[in-house]
């Protein structure tokens, strides 16, 4: 267990007293979730959100770059994912009348 958590609502770490997560604890999470960094995302996401109920004046992203926001930037062995769209167009309707359409 790290002594690197979280001190809420304050969002400060409990080891060194800086900002959580702080660069000891990010280490220590990329190592843990290395070969998952989709769920590192989603746990951090999901202090994002506590954080976001803790510190509303703080901005949105703010909060996104110091939670989820790093995991992503950081990486940066491995290259962004290009997603394509599969989505199809539709053949457009005849324009001639009915009985034309033959």
């Amino acid at each position: 267990m790290t002594a690197h958590g979280p001190v809420m609502p304050v969002w400060s770490c409990g080891g060194c007293g800086l900002p959580w997560p702080c660069p000891t604890r990010r280490r220590e999470l990329r190592a843990e979730y290395a070969d998952a960094p989709v769920s590192l995302a989603l746990y951090l996401g999901s202090y994002l959100v506590q954080a976001a109920e803790d510190m509303p004046w703080t901005p949105a992203g703010v909060l996104h770059r110091r939670f989820p926001g790093w995991v992503r930037a950081a990486d940066s062995s491995t290259p962004a994912v290009q997603q394509r769209s599969t989505a199809t167009v539709p053949a457009e309707p005849s324009r001639e009348a009915p009985d034309q359409a033959r």
